[in-house]
């Protein structure tokens, strides 16, 4: 079961060659035997699954299943569950119980998923390898002494081990993509404003955009049809409709513009990579696709820009966590200023500090026209050099990070090194765009990701281009070796 995607699993759902009880014991119990090796899970929440499981089997039993009726996975422990922790991987808030549903928690709740746990995370996302997480690094299931990519690092390990068919995930800087092109999974990140953020915790609230990892891009349309859409308590939200993602899958590509950034290949890319990447490039030639040479303006300014923007908005997104309200309280306080300071000096960890200090100094008085300011107006500029970009290609296309998965604690004392793992996927956040990363190959045994950027609005086109794609490779169905086996 654990080797089938999760249109696979809806099929073998509505043909009743299994019930949602049975997947669900299926999935648990590799859970429970194989992600003591990984740390992909901060929360397990058997029971409750078991029961929403029976739950569907039910429905199913009247006629009155939806689509994803039954089907198991897990959510980011981002997002807000009721009546079970939320812990953003912090010790901040590692005894708070969301009080409400996150309303992406709720679209799918009401879709019929089951939920098995919350998986584990870079403390608030911040991060490039979900090493920074209270509970512990996450490892990778294609080398136990890899990192999976951040900030969704638990999501990808748990996809890609077969622990969970599918998982949510949030992406501000490329915390989707990345983990996706370091675990072999296909990553989406849709529009800003596609999925609501209400009940998301929030990081840098101008970049953060949820959306998942799955195995396909059939996958991906399966789950971003019932997380899409306008929610009035999202004030970023778009009202826009919500088209049929499944059904544009199978288009051709004959004639479809990619434009090939020159600038996604310069010196820092590893040369396994790039092979891997033109290859795919080619493939997507051969199916009639045109390649298109481009310059992108101002993108090498991207990750500077997002190292200053990100920083501001999180220190005024986490000035909430003060020990009065909810989440971690120091003991035995002097006074409120005492409270305040031992309380988030215990809270938060090492990189999570050092984004809140960056932000509050590029928001001071003397230098925020210096730094802050100027951020937003190179942003803007990126933003600029995209549009003018999609005037003459339909999407745009490059490697998702610069090298295959890196070793555990090869880059935690070198945080400039960690922050350009995310060197060609900050751009898209920082205009809004939609993205996803595909597997498109292997370098010693170990996954990498073609990334796709579209316009704004334009999943359906992404989905389609990495779903032609998977047609003509078998690399999405690649799996790791150590978990892999039926009775793995």
């Amino acid at each position: 079961m654990h080797r089938r995607t999760l249109a696979q699993l809806a099929d073998d759902l509505r043909s009743r060659r299994c019930s949602s009880y049975e997947l669900t014991t299926h999935f648990l119990a590799r859970i429970e035997r194989h992600d003591p090796s990984m740390n992909a899970f901060v929360t397990v929440t058997a029971d409750h699954a078991l029961a929403d499981a029976r739950a569907a089997d039910e429905r199913r039993s009247r006629g009155d299943a939806g689509p994803l009726d039954g089907l198991p996975l897990a959510h980011k422990d981002i997002f807000c569950t009721e009546g079970v922790k939320t812990s953003c991987g912090s010790r901040m808030l590692d005894n708070f119980l969301s009080p409400y549903d996150a309303t992406l928690v709720a679209r799918l709740k009401d879709a019929g998923t089951v939920m098995l746990g919350k998986t584990n995370m870079d403390e608030f996302a911040m991060g490039s390898s979900s090493e920074s997480s209270f509970y512990g690094p996450v490892r990778n299931p294609w080398d136990l002494e890899r990192v999976p990519g951040g900030s969704s690092g638990g999501s990808a390990a748990a996809v890609a081990a077969g622990l969970v068919p599918a998982a949510t995930g949030t992406d501000t800087g490329g915390s989707i993509r990345q983990p996706a092109a370091l675990c072999g999974l296909t990553g989406l990140k849709p529009t800003y404003g596609r999925v609501s953020r209400y009940g998301m915790i929030a990081f840098a609230s101008s970049l953060d955009q949820a959306g998942v990892l799955t195995w396909t891009a059939e996958d991906a349309a399966l789950l971003l049809q019932v997380m899409a859409g306008f929610d009035p308590r999202d004030s970023t939200c778009l009202e826009e409709p919500v088209p049929d993602y499944r059904a544009g899958l199978n288009a051709s590509i004959r004639g479809l513009r990619i434009g090939v950034p020159a600038g996604f290949f310069d010196a820092g890319l590893e040369e396994g990579n790039r092979g891997a990447v033109e290859t795919a490039l080619g493939v997507l030639e051969s199916q009639g696709a045109e390649l298109v040479g481009i310059e992108l303006d101002n993108l090498d300014l991207s990750v500077p820009v997002y190292y200053v923007v990100a920083p501001a908005e999180a220190s005024s997104n986490l000035s909430r966590f003060d020990g009065v309200r909810f989440g971690h309280r120091t003991e035995h306080a002097e006074d409120l200023l005492n409270l305040y300071t031992r309380t988030r000096g215990e809270g938060f960890g090492a990189e999570v500090k050092r984004r809140i200090l960056t932000g509050a100094y590029v928001l001071s008085a003397g230098y925020y026209d210096a730094y802050y300011l100027k951020a937003q107006q190179v942003r803007q500029l990126i933003s600029q050099s995209f549009s003018r970009a999609f005037e003459s290609v339909d999407v745009i296309a490059g490697p998702t990070t610069p090298t295959p998965a890196f070793m555990l604690g090869q880059k935690t004392n070198d945080p400039v090194a960690m922050y350009l793992n995310d060197i060609y996927t900050i751009g898209a956040n920082l205009a809004g765009l939609p993205a996803l990363s595909i597997p498109c190959g292997a370098v010693g045994g170990l996954p990498v990701g073609l990334q796709l950027i579209g316009p704004h609005l334009a999943e359906g086109v992404l989905l389609n281009v990495a779903h032609r794609f998977q047609a003509e490779t078998d690399w999405h169905q690649r799996r790791p070796p150590d978990f892999d086996a039926e009775n793995a």
